[in-house]
């Protein structure tokens, strides 16, 4: 089976996360931790860094830093990660989502402003697949509006947009290091910051407020969203392949890109550009233009030993909601069109050119025989 995707973690990696086990230096106070944050955060133009545990409590604890009230909008893509809405929803505000730009699949401050209303209090604007959102645009609308905007980077390790690093974006920005992202820790997150209130808040948060005057006297009910010492070895090692991996996604990017031109009448590729923007290609999405066929084409590239992965489910339909609620409702035809005909074919060092060539002559074969 070619796998979607598979973690590549080079020598220096185990060198460097088994040269913290010989020092133990394994838990979340590690001095590892703290080099870790001043790498990234410097690597991505921020003045704070503060890893977690993972990209989904990077978003809750970005959230929960904010003041947010019962009654307050937090504007999100309905395309995208669940992790998203739940950070809003735990945070006590109301998610408000937005569709999405059916070519670069991100959202675009024109989906911002049809739901913008007077009690948006924050833009959660969340780079999807590789490619930016308007995030120019987006950035001077909030300051403009008075908004907070948080920048969900998880997907663009790496992504320059017009001079400015994604993840460099508005109060606060999260990244996420599982297995699959051009920098990874197995699991893992950071969210930055260039506001030193914000930042001590954040130490706070993810340490069970403790302090060091009155360690085990608490006066707030924080979490424990810590990271260890041997993931941040890992980490301070894989910044410093940043370039080297994204080099290569980006032409094995093109290589998918050459080989399916002659599909175009049958499937949509991403975006070689956006706005300017070179994708780093995360994932190589594809957008099967027949309906409900998706299916049936990816259970045939399953049956001939090619994984594939779905597009995300739109956060309005989800199960989470019931019939009754509002959300089911909502109409965002894009997000609703990606995410029934949109999957991801495998990508990463494990896939090989020959791979490429046998996944395109497969899904040829496919089209032949239903068209």
């Amino acid at each position: 089976m070619i796998q979607v995707f598979k973690p590549k973690l080079y020598f220096s990696d185990i060198f460097s996360a088994t040269k913290a086990l010989i020092k133990n230096d394994i838990s979340g106070s590690s001095p590892l931790v703290n080099e870790f944050e001043e790498k990234f955060s410097s690597k991505f133009d921020r003045k704070f860094g503060v890893a977690v545990s993972n990209g989904s409590v990077a978003l809750d604890l970005a959230l929960n830093s904010i003041n947010l009230k019962k009654g307050d909008e937090v504007i999100l893509p309905s395309f995208t990660i669940i992790s998203c809405l739940s950070a809003v929803i735990r945070s006590g505000a109301t998610p408000v989502l937005c569709d999405v730009d059916k070519d670069s699949w991100n959202m675009t401050l024109q989906n911002i402003e049809k739901v913008y209303t007077s009690k948006t209090k924050a833009i959660l604007m969340v780079h999807t697949y590789g490619l930016p959102s308007d995030a120019i645009a987006i950035s001077k609308f909030c300051k403009n509006e008075g908004l907070i905007l948080i920048e969900d980077s998880a997907e663009a390790h790496g992504l320059n947009i017009n001079n400015n690093k994604a993840g460099s974006f508005g109060l606060m920005s999260t990244f996420s290091f599982y297995a699959n992202k051009h920098i990874t820790t197995g699991e893992g997150g950071m969210i930055l910051t260039d506001d030193e209130k914000i930042y001590n808040l954040l130490k706070q948060k993810r340490n069970l407020d403790f302090t060091n005057e009155d360690r085990f006297n608490h006066s707030n009910l924080y979490w424990n969203y810590r990271l260890g010492g041997i993931q941040a070895a890992i980490g301070i090692s894989q910044i410093n392949k940043l370039q080297k991996t994204i080099n290569f996604k980006h032409q094995q990017g093109e290589i998918y890109q050459k080989l399916f031109l002659d599909l175009t009448d049958y499937l949509q590729m991403p975006l070689k550009t956006h706005d300017g923007v070179e994708n780093d290609y995360w994932v190589f999405g594809l957008v099967i233009k027949e309906n409900n066929n998706r299916q049936k084409l990816v259970n045939f590239l399953s049956e001939n030993n090619i994984q594939t992965r779905p597009f995300f489910w739109p956060l309005h339909k989800q199960k989470y909601f019931k019939e009754s609620s509002s959300m089911k409702s909502v109409n965002l035809p894009v997000s609703e069109y990606l995410g029934k005909n949109g999957f991801y074919i495998p990508m990463g060092r494990h896939v090989s050119k020959k791979d490429q060539i046998f996944i395109k002559n497969k899904i040829d074969e496919f089209f032949v025989k239903n068209i």
